[in-house]
Order: structure tokens, then C-alpha cells, then sequence
């Protein structure tokens, strides 16, 4: 039973890890949508891929924490109980940022633009839409400075 237990919890930081949302040229977050955007027009003269990891997660830290913690516990009975739980929570907690890392790290491009103004701009964003060198391209601009590049 309790195995069954630990491996539901274990599998909360990718269901909860698959619902976040990352910078992307084709997908607007319900706030996203209807906002005013700047546009300006520019050209493609470099590009790069990055990984892009969502840096505020702690989805798995704590789950691996609590994962940690209690399987500590159960393994330290008597005395060792204690300290059992607090280190079982600390590697939990460390396998789970490192899950947390994995889970939510996606393939991003970052892509340099020279703009029609001669400003040189570069954005990085997930790669979820092909640039080429040369190429004209949109960067679009909200009133919160977040950016995109799209065609």
C-alpha cells in the first residue's frame, strides 16, 4: 500500500510540470490574449538554440520533500525516526528539484533580429515555429515588455 502511495506522489510533479505554460510564438495565456501588442518588423540575422526551464516550480522540490520525509520515517523507527525524516526530506527534496529541472525544461531557440530601426534585438522563446537567416519577421511587443518573434 504504501509503495503505491509514494509512486502517486512521485508522478504529482509531472502531471502538475505538464500544465505550465512557456514563451512561445504560437500560444497566448488566457491574460496574454487581447492585449495590446507593439509590432515592428525586422530580419533574422542570427540564431541559437537554448533550453528554456521554468525557474519558479517547486512543484517538485516539495513533493519530493514530503516523499522523502515519510519514507525516512518509516525507515528510522525507533531513535533514528528524527533524523531519518529530516534526511529523507533534504534528498528528497534534492531529487525533486533535479526532476522538477528535466520535467520543465523544453527545446527553445533564441533568435537575434535586426530591427527596421537598425536596433539589433534577440529573444528566446520555445521552438515551436522554423526561422531562417534572412528571413522578415514580426517581433511583437506587450506593454509588459514580454516579447515574441512570428511570422
Amino acid at each position: 500500500m504504501k509503495s503505491g502511495f509514494y509512486a502517486g506522489i512521485l508522478l504529482l510533479p509531472l502531471t502538475l510540470g505538464a500544465c505550465s505554460i512557456m514563451p512561445s510564438s504560437n500560444t497566448y495565456t488566457t491574460a496574454q490574449a487581447g492585449t495590446l501588442q507593439e509590432v515592428k518588423f525586422g530580419t533574422v540575422i542570427g540564431l541559437r538554440n537554448v533550453m528554456i526551464r521554468e525557474d519558479n516550480a517547486e512543484t517538485g522540490k516539495v513533493a519530493g520533500g514530503v516523499i522523502g520525509g515519510v519514507a525516512g520515517n518509516d525507515l528510522g523507527q525507533g531513535k533514528g525516526q528524527i533524523i531519518g525524516s529530516v534526511a529523507g526530506a533534504v534528498i528528497g527534496g534534492t531529487v525533486g528539484i533535479a526532476l522538477d529541472r528535466s520535467i520543465q525544461s523544453k527545446p527553445g531557440i533564441e533568435i537575434t533580429v535586426r530591427l527596421e530601426d537598425n536596433r539589433t534585438v534577440a529573444i528566446a522563446q520555445l521552438a515551436d515555429e522554423r526561422f531562417s537567416i534572412g528571413e522578415s519577421v514580426k517581433l511583437l511587443t506587450s506593454q509588459d515588455g514580454k516579447a515574441r518573434v512570428t511570422h
